[in-house]
């Protein structure tokens, strides 16, 4: 009983590391729906081609659609994060999962697919801002780059499950029967996952931050309490007060001299982590060791889940890394191999080096991804925009994410397919773009972006004020 009570006391006075993990761990499936979601097209859309007889244009429609709703979601998303907070919007992201889940399994015309494909994109985009903003507003400055990379962690996870699922489900019939009903339970497997998110959803506190701003001071300060102990949530009390003093609510704030920056830092690095090409691996991966790699399905399929295996290890070494090394040295490292990567893929596609080659240059660049510009890309928007309208400033920022993948996802079937007319550059005429705005993101984090390690989100959104007087 002694022990118990000595417990609780050092509970309170240092706040407790498990109940912060945990309430993180349930805002992260949220993130491994988004994973989970995007990623289940890359083993179906062959068979869904076979199934709808669809051309390039239209495969590439077929796997972006979901996108459509990404960027619709993002658009809802961030008022609905200002005005009703961060677990409700998460709550209705884990609804629109379920139903996509069911819808996508069940159709018999291509248009009813499109349309479920676009409510669970609804969902993803909603989760791809929310989960990353509620961990980043609940933990503590010294550990919230890797709580926030958490949710990347779990993001590829999301695909690394899905990958296996999809194999599994592949190898349970012949050719037939998988464009038949095997890609509808790739779809449908997503049910399971979904509603365990909506379950857990309803145990888990708002954010303090959101709490304070709608003047509901006694909730913050108990859950800051428990995450921080109550001496360092006072103090934290203090900080959040005074920093909601100072702001505007407008969503214009934005766009005034002080915080135009940071908006052009935000949509920069967002649309830099797409059009680098990250998506056409995950989403075409099965295809393009298929058709370039000259591999079956079957095998393509299983070199998938390598490639899933490898997001996922390097995403736990960014984690372990992120608030050690910063945020800055590992973009600058990641976005520099990442280019290397990509130039040694569409050099190896150009001359045909197939097979091996190509599936190491693909880790490669997987690799450098996992390590930096996948989650640190996030750990930053989530950190940089002032906390009133931090919801509204991510869902610009990460509105304009989706509509950049949504281009790289339409564009990257009918690309490939047009490649063969550019015949020095044949099929690795993508690649080489994509190693291009490598450059560019080398460019923007050694000049435009500052270093977040360690600091208070109070302390980031001074620092901006800071810079301006400054200049």
């Amino acid at each position: 009983m002694k022990s118990d009570t000595h417990d609780q006391t050092r509970s309170s006075q240092h706040g407790s590391t498990v109940y912060l993990t945990s309430i993180c761990l349930v805002a992260t499936l949220g993130g491994l729906l988004f994973g989970y979601d995007t990623a289940v097209i890359s083993g179906a859309i062959g068979f869904l081609q076979e199934h709808f007889h669809l051309t390039g244009t239209m495969k590439g429609w077929t796997a972006a659609s979901a996108l459509v709703g990404c960027v619709l979601g993002v658009a809802m998303a961030g008022e609905l994060n200002d005005r009703l907070g961060r677990r409700t919007t998460l709550i209705g992201s884990a609804v629109l999962f379920l139903v996509s889940a069911i819808g996508t399994a069940v159709p018999t015309t291509l248009t009813p697919f499109i349309v479920f494909r676009i409510v669970g994109g609804l969902g993803v985009g909603a989760a791809s801002m929310t989960s990353p903003m509620y961990i980043a507003e609940i933990s503590p400055a010294g550990i919230r780059g890797r709580m926030v990379s958490l949710n990347q962690f779990a993001i590829v996870l999301g695909m690394l499950v899905v990958y296996f699922v999809n194999y599994f489900i592949a190898r349970g019939g012949d050719a037939d029967w998988n464009a038949s009903t095997g890609w509808r339970w790739m779809f449908g497997s997503e049910a399971l996952p979904a509603a365990l998110l909506l379950v857990l959803l309803l145990f888990v506190p708002e954010t303090p931050r959101w709490l304070i701003k709608q003047n509901r001071n006694g909730m913050a300060r108990r859950i800051l309490a428990r995450i921080n102990g109550a001496s360092q949530a006072d103090q934290e009390m203090i900080d959040i007060e005074s920093t909601l003093r100072q702001e505007s609510e407008s969503v214009t704030q934005l766009f005034t001299p002080a915080m135009r920056p940071v908006l052009i830092i935000g949509v920069s690095l967002a649309v830099l982590q797409q059009v680098t090409g990250i998506n056409v691996f995950l989403y075409y991966a099965p295809e393009i060791l298929k058709v370039v790699a000259g591999t079956t399905m079957d095998t393509a399929l299983l070199q998938t889940i390598v490639v899933g295996a490898v997001n996922l290890g390097f995403t736990v070494l960014a984690i372990w890394t992120v608030d050690r090394i910063g945020r800055k040295p590992l973009m600058i490292v990641g976005a520099i191999g990442m280019g290397l990567s990509l130039t040694a893929i569409g050099i190896a596609a150009t001359f045909q080096v197939i097979g091996t080659w190509l599936l190491i240059f693909m880790l490669g660049y997987i690799a450098c991804f996992a390590l930096s510009v996948g989650p640190v890309v996030w750990v930053i928007l989530s950190e940089i925009f002032p906390t009133k309208i931090r919801g509204r400033a991510m869902g610009i920022a990460t509105l304009s994410l989706w509509i950049a993948n949504y281009v790289v996802s339409q564009t990257f079937p009918m690309m490939d397919e047009q490649a063969s007319l550019v015949k020095m550059f044949h099929h690795g005429f993508p690649f080489f773009i994509y190693a291009a705005f490598c450059i560019v993101l080398v460019w923007v984090m050694i000049t435009l972006v500052p270093e977040t390690k360690g600091k208070t989100l109070e302390e980031i959104e001074r620092h901006w004020a800071t810079d301006r007087v400054s200049r």
